[in-house]
């Protein structure tokens, strides 16, 4: 990188920085903190949704795998999250707008503690906490991975550097922060990448061209759909974790559908994000396709190979933006995760440790949720720093086997009990799935893997948990059902359709459905007390 790339780069975080500045005019309260307080139109919240799933491991670790393997990157990855999400835009988008407008939560989970139980609450807000703490652990360490290469920083220098811009902007601005900066590295993202699309394509020539190159002895196999370990239970595995997992159970992409004005607009949003997740990523992952043909990957899992390619295609000006759109990937997904999480720790877990934070008022609680903000960041931070030593192993690891096979076992419960049909499992069958859900995912991938010859295939140790957790959720609900007037009544308020419940209003963490929730055929109080 010479001077340009560096002014565009600094011009970038200068940018993020009056974001921020601005959108702390339009936090007043929690609600707006956490939901944009229902204010936010659908089609930012769709492009929000469609930003906050990506990050730089998508230029590193899915880089080394469409480096290896082809087009297995798209078809195993972005296309189940397209398909996933525009299942969801039908079945979840709608209810979880719902939690917000009817329910008045400003908490993905803060529906459970009645929808359940205060025990199942608690025992998936510490644990989608600390599996976050993790995830974006290694969305940092991918972030500074691409920076070392192009300007030579430590990891830990370029692991600090982002965290502390993230936190600024997402700290002060909230969501709605995060979604405007997100909208603006939407538009940095089309600029890069059509620009190495371009690049790229004008390289082919000697190999045959656009349409000739797949005979090259270099991308032999690279055109199938399913290869090595990315086979069809693996495509199949991942359409189920990521049809839970884009639509919620990550806690950040609800948030992007509660933000919405009411169910109508949050389904939009989801089938937005659904249409750019199908045709965007291939237009990202070609260059990627073609590299083995462009650069010689330096590390064994060829997740340099975008950057090197990157640094000798691009002209300066042009590097500098395609660094910036590496920067705001990972920085968009993980201010996202921080709201998250820290909507989840001030609304749920901080009310049932201490009777003072139950009594927090509005000063009070905005208060509490920016320092959780910042807390996260630099626990995550410190995280990643960890994401190559033994424990983590390398980030496409931590990214795929570690989050998606831990994703399920939290997810189920909370996704699934939106739904009528699973209205019989309580909070026995939410904690057991759970629990037994988290111990499968020990077994498969630690005991099992070192026993079996060769260890256990990945779409295993991924699908394993998720199942083992989603079957048990089902049977516990039929042998034991847990069903009772109040959680049917609170399950018809997420299921009605019509929407006209709507407004800001944000109740203490304490009160919400405590003492008494509708039958389903009364009309709703508009008191937050009873909501």
């Amino acid at each position: 990188m010479n001077s340009l790339d560096w002014a565009v780069l600094i011009g970038y975080f200068g940018v993020m920085v009056a974001i921020g500045l601005w959108s702390h005019k339009r936090v007043d309260n929690v609600s707006d903190f956490f939901t944009a307080g229902g204010k936010m139109p659908w089609w930012l919240s769709g492009i929000s949704h469609h930003m906050s799933g990506y990050s730089a491991v998508m230029f590193t670790g899915y880089a080394g795998i469409a480096y290896t393997y082809g087009v297995t990157s798209f078809v195993t990855w972005s296309f189940p999250i397209a398909l996933g999400i525009a299942i969801g835009a039908r079945l979840f988008a709608p209810r979880i707008n719902r939690l917000r407008s009817r329910l008045h939560v400003a908490s993905p989970l803060e529906y459970l503690k009645n929808r359940y139980n205060l025990q199942t609450q608690q025992a998936l807000a510490w644990s989608g906490m600390l599996l976050k703490i993790v995830d974006v652990g290694a969305k940092w360490a991918a972030i500074a991975t691409l920076l070392s290469v192009f300007t030579g920083v430590s990891l830990n220098q370029g692991i600090l550097i982002t965290g502390v811009i993230t936190a600024f902007y997402c700290t002060i601005g909230g969501l709605w922060a995060d979604a405007l900066t997100e909208l603006g590295q939407f538009v940095i993202q089309l600029l890069a990448g059509v620009a190495m699309f371009v690049a790229v394509v004008g390289k082919l020539g000697p190999h045959g061209g656009f349409f000739g190159v797949w005979d090259e002895p270099a991308l032999a196999g690279h055109g199938k759909p399913l290869v090595g370990p990315y086979g069809t239970v693996f495509l199949l595995a991942f359409l189920f974790i990521k049809l839970f997992e884009y639509n919620g159970g990550m806690l950040n992409q609800a948030q992007r559908y509660m933000a919405t004005a009411d169910a109508k607009e949050a389904a939009r949003s989801a089938k937005l994000s659904a249409a750019l997740w199908l045709v965007w990523p291939v237009v990202l992952f070609f260059p990627m396709w073609m590299s083995p043909l462009l650069v010689d990957a330096k590390k064994p899992d060829g997740s340099d190979a975008y950057a090197l390619m990157t640094e000798q295609l691009l002209p300066h000006g042009l590097l500098g933006l395609v660094v910036v759109g590496f920067f705001s990937h990972t920085m968009a997904m993980c201010s996202s995760d921080a709201n998250a999480i820290a909507a989840v720790f001030t609304r749920d877990v901080a009310p049932a440790m201490s009777a003072r934070a139950r009594g927090w008022d509005e000063r009070g609680g905005l208060l509490a949720a920016r320092l959780t903000t910042v807390i996260f960041l630099g626990l995550s931070m410190a995280v990643a720093t960890q994401v190559d030593s033994p424990t983590f192993k390398d980030i496409i690891t931590v990214v795929i086997k570690w989050v998606a096979g831990l994703m399920g076992p939290i997810a189920i419960p909370m996704m699934l009990g939106l739904l009528r049909t699973f209205r019989k499992s309580g909070p026995t069958a939410a904690l057991t799935s759970w629990a037994v859900g988290l111990f499968a995912f020990y077994l498969v991938n630690y005991p099992i893997d070192d026993a079996v010859a060769g260890g256990v295939a990945l779409q295993y140790q991924v699908s394993i948990p998720l199942a083992v957790s989603l079957v048990l959720f089902v049977v516990i609900g039929y042998v034991k059902p847990e069903d009772t007037p109040e959680r049917d009544a609170l399950i018809e308020r997420i299921n009605t359709d019509g929407d006209g419940f709507g407004g800001a209003v944000v109740p203490t963490p304490a009160e919400p459905w405590d003492d008494v929730a509708p039958s389903p055929s009364s009309s709703p109080s508009p008191s937050p007390s009873k909501d």
